[in-house]
């Protein structure tokens, strides 16, 4: 119950702080539309937006601006559907938007996205591993030659996992399957043997991880080794983290790394004015 509480409150603060963003000058004769691309539906990228655009469409006959959330690819899709001018906010990770701006990594042939602009910080989004009990499984590097699922393509999940690999000096062989499914799929999957493990970043706590581990023998995974100190020391958008115990039905902390994930913007796109005070 404590945990739910605390998710509840969380999404509230959140909320609050993008609804006080909207400045609110005077009384809008037309209603502006502005949509948020989130995440899968069993992640918190899409309950966050929800929760944004509720409280928001609460005081939009102040306003004039409806607001919607709407269900993506995720990180790296919201980015770049937001460069299209097809999304007005999107919900993405730090490491992600950092390589947007500067126009790095899966950004490089785009080019820089200086417009990007962050609106608020949403929530701390720790890497999560789950694996079967059966699977041997323990720490990050024991998934070489496992069945893993990496993530769909455009998700920030994905991005993450390739960056990983990477330092793990792992070529995408080393893995007996790279599956890529959504993540609505991979509890299920993970319970009926079709996968050793899913990887992705989330929010805690999580429905989809609680549900993984109360149906069928499963645990999470750490995250750590010199490989994974040396990532988060060469790149500012990473940092340690912690699943705390008790939070599933993990005894003990978990250890990992993860990033911080924001609302964002393209500069001028949107005309319903941000307040930046």
């Amino acid at each position: 119950m404590k945990r739910n509480n605390f998710a509840s409150k969380y999404l509230a603060s959140t909320a609050i702080g993008l609804s006080m963003a909207f400045a609110i000058p005077s009384v809008s004769s037309a209603e502006e539309f502005v949509s948020i691309g989130t995440g899968g539906v069993t992640g918190v990228y899409y309950p966050t937006g929800g929760a944004i655009c509720r409280l928001v469409n609460k005081n939009r006959k102040q306003h004039g601006i409806r607001c919607s959330a709407e269900s993506t690819g995720g990180s790296i899709y919201n980015i770049n559907t937001i460069r299209a001018g097809e999304l007005e906010f999107g919900v993405a990770q730090s490491d992600w938007q950092f390589h947007a701006y500067n126009g790095t990594s899966k950004f490089e042939d785009a080019g820089k996205f200086e417009d990007l602009r962050a609106v608020f910080s949403v929530h701390p989004e720790p890497v999560t591993v789950i694996a079967s009990d059966s699977s041997g499984v323990n720490n990050i590097t024991d998934l070489k030659g496992k069945r893993l699922n990496i993530g769909n393509p455009g998700s920030g999940t994905r991005g993450t996992w390739e960056v990983l690999e990477e330092a793990l000096g792992w070529e995408r062989s080393d893995l007996k399957l790279a599956a890529e499914m959504k993540s609505s799929e991979t509890g299920a999957a993970v319970c009926d043997g079709k996968i050793d493990a899913y990887f992705w970043l989330v929010g805690h706590p999580s429905a989809l991880t609680q549900e993984s581990l109360a149906t069928c023998d499963a645990h999470l995974v750490n995250v750590t080794g010199p490989e994974i100190d040396k990532l988060i020391a060469e790149n500012d958008y990473y940092r340690s983290a912690t699943i705390p115990a008790g939070m599933y039905n993990n005894e003990a902390d978990i250890q990992t790394f993860g990033v911080c994930n924001f609302c964002d913007q393209c500069e001028g796109v949107c005309g319903c004015g941000i307040y930046r005070g």
